[in-house]
């Protein structure tokens, strides 16, 4: 990795911090939740060996727009316009309904980009390994395995 690209993704995750500074995961620790999107992002580099920067910078930011007031008129001008658009293809639109975002996701993941495929997937990985290895508090052995079964 170059150090123009390290800079840039010191500055992704500097952005995704602060924009979920006040944000916990919903695990009975109520870990800081940026330490998902750092976890997405390790899956792909460590695991998967993904080196495409735009898929690594999108994963540390890909719950930004869904999850916080950024827009993605400001990630296309931080960190550019193919960023912004994978983030975009990962972003659910929370003005509809939970089961309405959950039936559109599975009639979209055919269609994405490969790159918005393998960062699904490791957003799925990511979630089904916290709700095996540390749940929600209040979410039953029920809840727990409704979650895998639908992911």
């Amino acid at each position: 990795m170059s150090s123009d690209n390290f800079v840039l993704w010191l500055r992704a995750l500097g952005f995704a911090a602060e924009k979920h500074r006040n944000q916990r995961r919903k695990d009975a620790d109520a870990s800081p939740y940026i330490n998902h999107p750092i976890a997405v992002a390790s899956i792909l580099a460590i695991e998967a060996a993904v080196t495409d920067e735009v898929t690594l910078l999108a994963a540390l930011l890909h719950d930004t727009v869904e999850d916080t007031e950024t827009n993605l008129q400001e990630l296309e001008q931080l960190f550019g316009a193919e960023v912004a658009a994978l983030v975009g293809e990962m972003s659910d639109d929370k003005s509809l309904p939970k089961e309405m975002r959950k039936q559109l996701q599975v009639e979209h993941a055919p269609g994405a980009s490969p790159k918005a495929k393998r960062l699904k997937i490791a957003d799925k990985i990511c979630n089904i390994r916290d709700v095996a290895e540390n749940p929600p508090a209040r979410w039953s052995l029920d809840r727990r395995r409704g979650y895998l079964d639908w992911a």
